[in-house]
């Protein structure tokens, strides 16, 4: 009976032990967390782009990220986001809108289903802590512009009380239609900016993607800054390449940031880059150390 009874005094004590260094293992994650975001100056939210890491589990991702000052990952479907919020990290673009890329919001047929999902999706994404949620024009698949603006703004209208309703925002990328997207419809900022504006509501705006910006039009920094009423959200990307955004790129991303700082601009930017290099994390920090101004 004594024996046994020593047993059990020993296994309590063990449990007991290992609870307390959890705790403090955890602890100090969250310390070491801490003190990576304090590291960076602050005036820019990172955030990074699930899908260039698709060979890094998601969960080795998220520590990575907090421990370089990282504070969200974008473009997390529903069931991801939980494993995000465990690492104390948003999702500040939530991905899963039927159609995707190529079927968006310019083709009336599409706009009872990607309703349907936004009204199921919507009170979730906002239980999850979440804001915005992507969107597209879709492919032009022959109409006009001018067609394109006006069924989209259509369809936008018509999810606007959703967004209302539960406090969040959709955002409309910015896509490039001479490398990566071929016949994508929001191509261009000022057609992006006019459906923001013949859709009247601060619940609809725009993903400014550099690398695509750069790709379609240049001229990065005074469109941006024209544009910034309308822009939620922005992404990196080297261009050529769409790899590191180094000095192995055309693009200065330091000034770029400098100018996104300067308009006032709150959101986050992620970094939507594919690495090149071997040690991917490594890029990933060295991205978000350049874009750190």
């Amino acid at each position: 009976m004594k024996a046994s009874l020593n047993r059990r005094h020993a296994l309590r004590h063990l449990a007991a032990g290992a609870l307390v260094a959890s705790v403090a293992g955890d602890l100090s994650r969250r310390i070491n967390a801490a003190e990576a975001v304090g590291q960076l100056k602050g005036r820019i939210r990172h955030s990074v782009c699930r899908w260039c890491y698709g060979k890094v589990p998601l969960e080795d991702l998220c520590k990575a990220s907090r421990e370089m000052g990282i504070t969200s990952i974008d473009l997390l479907g529903l069931e991801e986001i939980p494993t995000a919020k465990k690492h104390d990290l948003t999702c500040a673009m939530v991905s899963g809108i039927p159609g995707g890329i190529t079927k968006g919001l310019n083709r009336v047929e599409n706009h009872d289903g990607i309703l349907k999902w936004f009204e199921e999706a919507a009170p979730k994404v906002a239980a999850l802590g979440c804001e915005n949620v992507i969107c597209f024009s879709g492919n032009r698949g022959g109409i006009s512009d001018e067609q394109g603006l006006e069924v989209c703004s259509v369809g936008l209208k018509k999810l606007m009380p959703v967004a209302e309703r539960h406090g969040l925002v959709l955002v409309m990328e910015l896509l490039n239609s001479k490398v990566d997207h071929k016949d994508y419809q929001c191509d261009h900022t000022r057609w992006g900016v006019e459906l923001c504006k013949r859709v009247g509501s601060e619940r609809f705006k725009l993903l400014y993607d550099i690398y695509h910006r750069q790709i379609m039009e240049g001229d990065v920094i005074r469109t941006l800054k024209e544009s910034a009423p309308y822009i939620a959200h922005y992404h990196t990307g080297g261009v050529p390449g769409r790899n590191e955004i180094d000095d192995s790129q055309e693009i200065y991303y330091p000034a770029v940031m400098q100018a996104v700082v300067a308009t006032g601009f709150k959101g986050f930017v992620a970094q939507e880059f594919i690495p090149k290099r071997p040690d991917v994390l490594a890029s990933l920090k060295q991205g978000v150390h350049i874009c750190d101004v």
